[in-house]
């Protein structure tokens, strides 16, 4: 896939660096490519549900943040970007220790991209992880909006 701006990498660390909730989750961008983005995580108490597993709010936002800069690094120079639309399958309890949030562009658009994000669990220093949900995200590139920032 080949990025429209060849800045895209700077665009997607300065948009990240703006989103309030990837700081709450304690989340940080792990690769940026055109057309991928991975978004890493560990596990919180703060973060849980009654169980102690990453509550799957938590999780379908670090899939929904993946995907959505995923088709970000995509998009022209002045261009915002908002999912419109996402379907998530929980597979397996969030338990950590660290979670990888990795959303990839299925089909990239002018206006709307379609965006499939895995979720996954692994232990420090381990090749072995588990895939723990899925995500489809539908994304719309957003020009001439001054409330949508790019």
């Amino acid at each position: 896939m080949n990025a429209r701006n060849p800045n895209f990498a700077q665009r997607v660390h300065e948009s990240f660096a703006l989103q309030g909730a990837m700081r709450t989750l304690g989340a940080s961008l792990e690769a940026i490519e055109p057309g991928r983005v991975v978004i890493g995580m560990a596990h919180r108490p703060e973060l849980t549900q009654q169980h102690g597993f990453i509550h799957a709010g938590m999780v379908a936002t670090g899939l929904d943040s993946a995907c959505g800069f995923a088709a970000f690094t995509l998009m022209p120079e002045d261009a915002g970007v908002l999912t419109i639309e996402f379907k998530i399958n929980l597979l397996a309890p969030a338990r950590g220790p660290l979670l990888r949030f990795e959303g990839a562009v299925t089909k990239g658009g002018r206006t709307i991209s379609v965006v499939d994000g895995k979720a996954y669990q692994f232990e420090p220093g381990s090749d072995e992880k588990k895939l723990i949900a899925t995500m489809t995200a539908t994304v719309m590139t957003v020009v001439g909006r001054d409330d949508v920032r790019h």
